[in-house]
């Protein structure tokens, strides 16, 4: 569920110099195939077009009237799908290490007919909200039923509630902002070694901008992903949810994809900085 926001985005290196986080820690084969079942190849592609479309909007504020060309070769190679996929299973796996009863349940809701419909309601979701338009109508359609306090919009603030959906991407959406800072500092992209306490000042000081995004996406986007399902179908998913399994298996989830875009933020950072610097990329 985790969205990145603001300047959460992933970036990489050429394959020659990329970190060796990836390789940190094996991938057991059982966490391959967990996420087989829960299609993080599917959204892992969807968060490609996402940073592609947010590297372009990067471009102009990083770059503006200079030759992109360089930034989209990097933007492209650092979206590859099987390293996000990579360093998304080694941090589950590393999260889930003496979790087999969390891995069983998730596998037994996700794997079963409806939880294979809920994530690729999920899934088509991000897509559709790549457009605009899509954006604007799913924000109407959750405002209407919130103001409206229908049974669904309770469900989806419960939802929401029960798996902390803002705050974990809140926070998420900082530490991988906090990582590009890092990365810049790193490259050398300001005129002075910026200061971890300024950096984290910083960061801190767009928390309600964060926020507020956070929210503004997240609310209509569980709307529109949720609307197929009936009460008693969006009810079983928060019944696990709220089971010690499905909180376990929700932070384990949420911990993976911080590992993801902490990393490749702080490579977006490094990459951002070296450009900014003169440097070759």
């Amino acid at each position: 569920m985790l969205r990145p926001l603001l300047l959460s985005l992933c970036l990489a290196f050429p394959a020659t110099v990329l970190p060796s986080y990836a390789q940190t820690q094996a991938i057991r084969p059982d966490i391959s195939t967990l996420t087989q079942t829960l299609k993080i190849d599917a959204l892992i592609a969807v968060m490609r077009t996402e940073g592609l479309a947010n590297g372009k909007d990067m471009e102009a504020d990083l770059f503006p009237g200079q030759d992109g060309a360089a930034w989209d070769v990097v933007v492209s190679r650092v979206y590859d799908t099987a390293r996000l996929h990579q360093i998304f299973d080694t941090a589950l796996t590393k999260a889930l290490e003496n979790e087999p009863a969390t891995q069983k349940a998730m596998r037994e809701f996700f794997g079963t007919p409806l939880g294979q419909h809920i994530l690729a309601l999920e899934i088509d979701a991000r897509k559709t909200l790549l457009d605009d338009k899509a954006t604007e109508a799913a924000a109407k359609l959750w405002s209407k039923a919130l103001n409206a306090k229908t049974h669904r919009a309770k469900q989806i603030n419960r939802f929401a509630e029960i798996n902390d959906l803002v705050e974990s991407n809140v926070m998420g959406a900082l530490n991988g902002n906090l990582a590009f800072y890092r990365g810049m500092n790193a490259a050398g992209a300001f005129p002075e070694p910026m200061p971890e306490d300024d950096m984290l000042a910083e960061v801190w000081s767009q928390e309600a901008d964060v926020r507020r995004d956070t929210t503004e996406w997240l609310f209509p986007f569980l709307m529109l992903a949720y609307q197929p399902l009936s009460d008693k179908e969006l009810g079983k998913y928060i019944a696990f949810s709220e089971t010690s399994a499905g909180q376990k298996a929700n932070r384990a989830m949420f911990t993976a994809f911080d590992a993801m875009f902490v990393q490749v933020s702080k490579e977006l950072g490094q990459s951002a900085g070296r450009l900014m610097a003169g440097q070759d990329i």
